[in-house]
This record gives structure tokens, C-alpha cells and sequence, in this order.
């Protein structure tokens, strides 16, 4: 079934799920317990790049690591909304250049949910935390359609 066909709330709730488990993805990173009293908004914030802070990051040399791990939180994130929804193990893979673009692929068993070519990393982020929703739930959305469409390959292996 379409997000159309389940109306705004659903969508809104997918979107509200997301942001629940990217901030999960970062509190399980928090071996000190520095982030216990941060709200999830303030977790997410470094995801929110306004045009004056996007313009002001250098995109010459290699992407921080900082940057690279949250594109890796983002994913995974988006790989476990994924399973929490049908149930089926999704494995994230990144290949990335030193420069800064390469791509990210989830596999569902042998079908590929997600493919996404980055480009410019350093500059990874969003416009609002709204944006970031949204964006995190439509490729929760389109790879729970794929897994829905093509079970049988899915849960393959």
C-alpha cells in the first residue's frame, strides 16, 4: 500500500519513528553518557547544515570522520526503520572516496532497497529537522514498498 493510501498520520508517524531511531543510533554510540541529558532534537542537530553553514564547508580534501559516521548513523537508521517494519535483516554497505562520493547500498537479502549515489559528503546535511525526516522516511518508505513487492527475494538466504 502506497503512503498515499495511508494518509498524513501514517506518514507523520513513520516520520516521527525515523527520528526516534537516528537518535537511538546516536545514544548507542555514547559509551559515557555524555548525550543522556540532550534531547533528540539536539542529538540531530550536526544534520542541519542552513545555506551559510553548507557554503562555509570546504569541500577540498577528505570528508571529516565525524561527517562520514554520520551518513553511516543516517543509513542505518533508515536500514533498521526498515526491518523493524517487515522484519527483514537489511545490510548497509558504503563505498567512499577519499574526495568525498561514492555509494551507499541496503541489501535485503538479495534485493538491493536502497542505492544512493553520494556526492559532496563534506557537505552532508539537511535544511530542518523536518527535511531530515522526510527524507529518512521516504527511503523507509520506498524500500518497504520494494521488500513488499518482491518477497521472495527479500527473504532470500
Amino acid at each position: 500500500m502506497s503512503e498515499s493510501n495511508r494518509g498524513p498520520a501514517a506518514a507523520s508517524e513513520r516520520r516521527t519513528t525515523f527520528l526516534k531511531e537516528l537518535a537511538k543510533q546516536f545514544r548507542a554510540q555514547d559509551t559515557y553518557g555524555t548525550w543522556d541529558k540532550k534531547s533528540d532534537v539536539e542529538l540531530l542537530d550536526p544534520y542541519v547544515l542552513d545555506r551559510e553553514k553548507r557554503q562555509a564547508i570546504p569541500i577540498v580534501g577528505d570528508p571529516d570522520p565525524e561527517t562520514l559516521w554520520r551518513v553511516e548513523l543516517f543509513f542505518n537508521a533508515v536500514g533498521l526503520s526498515i526491518e523493524r517494519e517487515t522484519g527483514v535483516m537489511v545490510t548497509p554497505m558504503m563505498k567512499m572516496h577519499h574526495e568525498g562520493f561514492g555509494r551507499m547500498v541496503l541489501c535485503a537479502g538479495r534485493l538491493v532497497v536502497v542505492n544512493r549515489q553520494l556526492r559532496d559528503v563534506h557537505r552532508f546535511g539537511f535544511t530542518s529537522i523536518e527535511r531530515l525526516a522526510q527524507e529518512g522516511e521516504k527511503l523507509v518508505s520506498d524500500a518497504v514498498e520494494m521488500i513488499r513487492k518482491y518477497p521472495e527475494v527479500a527473504n532470500y538466504g
